[in-house]
């Protein structure tokens, strides 16, 4: 894991020591709401239905069991004894008051973490896979590159005050786990046939009110060019981008308006001014960084492990929780494990308590290197576990409750805090998710359906991404009723799609019905070993549409 030079912390210490003074200003009234709004936003602070909340950024979502357990004690003495993880990779707290903030950040700075710029008009947090550095698909581990991102946006004083937020992700692997097309800009990694490491650029991603996919911009660009081609796609977005509204102000809608080519010219024309300045990398600056992200010392172990193979024969539960939630090491004899954070609907999803932190912190440190990621789904994934331990560990994780069997599954669904929290949003998120948790509480059910992602958003800034999943559902506001409108077909990775809405919304308490409809429909029109999403490109809406409205019993 990256450990904080004397820089970082000089900056995390006064960003802290300037917050503090201006939440001061704010309470004696020296500092109206509409002169704290940007101060606070870009220290990671929303104010919502009920209480303030805090975004604590956890960068390229990588943290020690040190950190988590830190997040766990700041949930317990300053939240309601929980934290929610998200699709960016954060931790958010729900119920923070103004007054504590400042002491929450210097707990947060003595373990090398903070929240700066996980809100506001401003590069956002940077992101990458979960499985980053061990995923066995990996070209290499892209967090060194994440990380000199990290250090150069932020506090840049160039990009601080954008039209609207800046969110970028890479990719270094050959399946794209880190929804790189949705995002503004997106890095795919890969070498060409002599070795060099390259970089595709793809840009103008984004979903909310108007969704669109990234596109190409630029391939073949040296790894040495990462920020430098970076920086001249934000020099030309800073300048044209819109500020008069912020539902246009993001970079898709100033692509769309310029079109890909003629904005690929202008940041082209842009690089050249700057490409062979002090923004261009050297092997020596990547080598500092990528030191701190060298292996762990890991074991010289067998690939195929006897205790594993006799645990997966004897216990049929947990051999199907290691068909879902076990993933491919690139070193033998290790894996890597997602625990869930949707044990169904006793729990929103994204929610994790105190306690369950500390147990996934000792987790971390009895059976692997005391480091722990947080998935773009919103679960946990402790990246390197002996297979010789992995039954124990199931044990451990089911009584915490974070053992259910359903990674990539129906009930494993991404959903943000929606109405219950938000002030944003049109209508709530977690009853929807619990309701659809209950009716497809049957795992053995849920493992014949297979594959199935399903996300939620309560608004339409799509903070649950429902576009890119296979069933997107979507609050909107109806009369002043709250309502539910559902796209299927969408998909995230290298051949990601946007949800279509499959007709008129629902009401809350029609949706279980209207997932179950969904799922039946795909039930009868399967073939063989074809995923929900596959099912709905082949025949297409109509025969899902039928089902839907015949048996919600709503007119089309």
């Amino acid at each position: 894991m990256y450990q904080y030079d004397d820089y970082d912390r000089a900056l995390v210490r006064e960003r802290v020591a300037q917050f503090r003074d201006q939440i001061a200003r704010r309470l004696s009234g020296e500092l109206s709401e509409e002169e704290f709004l940007p101060l606070r936003l870009q220290n990671g602070l929303y104010l919502q239905k009920h209480a303030y909340m805090l975004r604590v950024a956890i960068p390229y979502g990588t943290l020690s069991a040190r950190q988590l357990r830190t997040l766990a004690g700041i949930a317990k003495d300053y939240d309601r004894d929980y934290g929610h993880f998200t699709t960016r990779q954060n931790i958010q707290f729900n119920w923070i008051e103004l007054e504590q903030v400042g002491d929450i950040l210097d707990r947060l700075a003595e373990v090398e973490m903070h929240a700066i710029q996980t809100s506001g008009n401003c590069v956002r947090n940077i992101t990458t896979e979960a499985f980053a550095g061990v995923a066995a698909d990996e070209l290499l581990d892209p967090r060194p590159l994440a990380e000199i991102l990290r250090q150069w946006s932020t506090v840049n004083p160039e990009f601080l005050y954008l039209p609207r937020k800046f969110k970028i992700a890479l990719c270094a692997a050959q399946e794209d786990r880190a929804a790189v097309m949705m995002h503004d800009i997106g890095l795919y990694l890969y070498r060409d046939p002599a070795g060099e490491l390259l970089l595709r650029v793809m840009v103008g991603g984004g979903l909310g009110r108007t969704p669109i996919l990234s596109q190409q911009i630029r391939a073949g660009l040296p790894w040495q060019h990462l920020l430098s081609y970076v920086e001249a796609v934000l020099r030309v977005y800073n300048r044209h981008g819109r500020r008069d509204n912020k539902y246009k102000a993001r970079i898709k809608i100033l692509v769309k308006a310029l079109g890909i080519d003629a904005f690929a010219r202008e940041v082209e024309a842009e690089w050249q001014h700057i490409k062979d300045g002090p923004a261009e990398l050297t092997e020596a600056e990547y080598q500092r960084v990528a030191a701190a992200f060298d292996a762990p010392a890991y074991a010289s172990l067998d690939e195929a492990d006897l205790d594993y193979g006799s645990a997966l024969a004897r216990d049929a539960a947990f051999a199907r929780w290691a068909s879902r939630n076990v993933r491919p090491h690139k070193v033998a004899g290790y894996a890597s494990v997602v625990l869930s954070s949707k044990p169904g609907a006793s729990s929103p999803p994204g929610d994790v308590t105190s306690t369950q932190m500390h147990a996934i912190a000792d987790l971390a440190d009895d059976y692997g290197f005391g480091e722990i990621r947080i998935a773009h789904e919103q679960n946990v994934v402790l990246p390197d576990v002996r297979k010789a331990d992995l039954h124990a560990l199931y044990r451990h994780a089911l009584s915490h409750g974070l053992g259910t069997a359903n990674i990539g599954l129906l009930t494993d669904i991404i959903a943000c805090p929606g109405g219950d929290y938000c002030a944003l949003a049109n209508a709530k998120s977690i009853p929807i998710a619990q309701s659809i948790q209950q009716r497809f509480a049957d795992l053995d059910a849920l493992h014949d359906l297979g594959e199935l992602s399903l996300n939620i958003s309560g608004c339409m800034n799509a903070c649950g991404h429902h576009h890119i999943g296979n069933i997107g559902i979507l609050g909107v506001d109806k009369n002043g009723s709250e309502w539910y409108q559902v796209t299927i077909g969408g998909s995230q990775g290298k051949a990601s799609a946007l949800g279509k809405v499959i007709g008129p919304a629902f009401s809350a308490a029609q949706i279980p019905e209207v997932i179950d409809g969904l799922v039946k429909t795909y039930r009868d029109y399967r073939e063989a070993d074809e995923r929900f999403v596959d099912t709905v490109q082949r025949i297409g809406l109509e025969p899902f549409k039928q089902q839907v409205y015949r048996q919600a019993q709503v007119p089309a």
